[in-house]
């Protein structure tokens, strides 16, 4: 798996494992219908209890990333359930950096240059 837990950084480590597994689903590396590492084994190869990796799949799963099929186990759920709610919260984000840029000076032409150069790469 490529979760790596920080424990250096201030959050719960079951935070990290949501941060971290949500990446995964955004970035397409877990894809769709995907059956993800069971709480005992993913506990196993992190080294922690598998309490918080229970939490950390219910929190994904309230979220929408993943959904649990009794007996089976837990897979990754379909784009639609988790991408709107995604795409609004960094929406929300880049309206308020907007906002900070405007009241910094920088005009709309420099703005849209830049959204222009990030959408050629």
């Amino acid at each position: 798996m490529l979760i790596q837990i920080d424990y250096q950084d201030k959050r719960p480590i079951y935070e990290q494992v949501v941060e971290k597994m949500q990446n995964l689903i955004v970035r397409g590396i877990l894809s769709m219908d995907e059956k993800i590492p069971s709480v005992r084994s993913l506990a196993i190869e992190l080294s922690i209890n598998p309490n918080t990796i229970q939490k950390a799949y219910q929190e994904l799963e309230k979220l929408g990333y993943i959904y649990t099929i009794k007996g089976r186990g837990n897979f990754v759920a379909s784009h639609t359930s988790w991408k709107v709610d995604r795409k609004n919260e960094y929406l929300e984000i880049m309206n308020d950096a907007l906002r900070e840029l405007k009241a910094l000076g920088v005009s709309r032409d420099e703005v849209v240059a830049s959204i222009d150069s990030l959408y050629k790469d």
